[in-house]
């Protein structure tokens, strides 16, 4: 059985990769760019349907999908924000999951169960300004689960978010350096909650929005 790993190429991603590996997982990267030694990698744009269902299909026997795929953008308000940027976060945070769920919550209602993991984040819960477009579309993400799992639940497939803060990542320390880095979350730890809801321990979870927030 393999799990299917979009956006394995981050910090956040190479941690998942490594923590689904040391678990004895069968994994695969699905991802734009890069390469691993510890996991297979399928280049592929998620925007793109057929080739989300190309990684899809290059997973063969699939039992979960953890879809790592999105985007931040903030700076403006609603009254200085363009269409174009507003429909970008959407896209890049909502699509790519679609497309995933698309190809994927058939194969594994076929073969009696799976689970399909996003990320949202915080601020879908506890909107700042200055970032509408990433705020309504993890938003999104918490909803997209839920209907999944309106749908894919009774064949035994769990469809679940997790929600962030801050992650402690390099490019977030560059981006903030005068912040509190020892209150964010790191993607470690983050690694095992999805794990956990990878595994077969979290039968009973499905349709939840789970905070992740460490500290902060």
């Amino acid at each position: 059985m393999a799990v299917l790993v979009a956006g394995g190429g981050g910090a956040l991603g190479s941690a998942v990769v490594e923590e689904l590996v040391a678990a004895r997982l069968d994994v695969v990267v699905a991802d734009r760019h890069g390469e691993r030694d510890d996991a297979e990698v399928v280049h592929a744009d998620l925007l793109d349907p057929a080739e989300a269902s190309r990684a899809v299909e290059a997973a063969g026997d699939l039992s979960a999908v953890v879809n790592l795929v999105g985007g931040f953008e903030s700076g403006s308000k609603v009254g200085e924000t363009e269409l174009a940027d507003f429909r970008r976060m959407l896209e890049l945070n909502l699509v790519p999951a679609f497309n995933l769920a698309h190809a994927a919550m058939p194969l594994m209602a076929a073969r009696g169960g799976g689970s399909f993991v996003c990320v949202s984040a915080r601020a879908a819960l506890q909107p700042f300004p200055g970032a509408a477009g990433y705020v309504t579309a993890k938003a999104g993400v918490i909803a997209f689960v839920q209907a999944l799992h309106a749908e894919y639940a009774p064949a035994g497939v769990r469809s679940n978010a997790i929600l962030p803060s801050v992650i402690d990542t390099p490019a977030n320390r560059e981006a903030m350096p005068r912040a509190d880095h020892s209150k964010w979350v790191p993607p470690e730890q983050i690694a095992r909650a999805i794990r956990f809801l990878v595994s077969e321990e979290s039968a009973p979870t499905s349709g939840a929005a789970i905070p992740v927030y460490g500290r902060a």
